[in-house]
C-alpha cells in the first residue's frame, strides 16, 4: 500500500471513529486509533500515517510525534475534504 492509500484509509477510519464538527471536519483522539482493533490491522505504522497526513495537511494535531500511552489523549483533527467546504 502506498502513502496516499494509507492517508486515504486513515482518512475513513478517522470518519468511522471520530465525532464531526459543524465545520465538517471530525476529531478523534489518538488513543482511539492506537488501540481500535480494525485500525491496527489496516495500519502497519499508524505514527507515520498520521505524520504523512499532517505533512499533506489532511489532519492537525498538536506535536510531532505521538507515542502510545504519553499521547492517548491528543486530538487529531480530520480537516474538511474541499467538496465539503463549498
Amino acid at each position: 500500500m502506498n502513502v496516499e492509500e494509507e492517508v486515504e484509509k486513515l482518512r475513513e477510519e478517522i470518519k468511522r471513529l471520530g465525532e464531526v464538527q459543524t465545520d465538517g471536519s471530525y476529531k478523534v483522539t489518538f488513543g482511539t486509533l492506537f488501540h481500535d482493533d480494525r485500525c491496527a490491522n489496516i495500519f502497519e505504522a499508524l505514527v507515520g500515517t498520521l505524520r504523512a497526513a499532517k505533512k499533506r495537511k489532511v489532519v492537525a494535531y498538536e506535536g510531532e510525534l505521538l507515542l502510545q500511552g504519553v499521547h492517548d489523549n491528543v486530538v487529531i483533527t480530520l480537516n474538511p475534504s474541499p467538496a465539503a467546504v463549498n
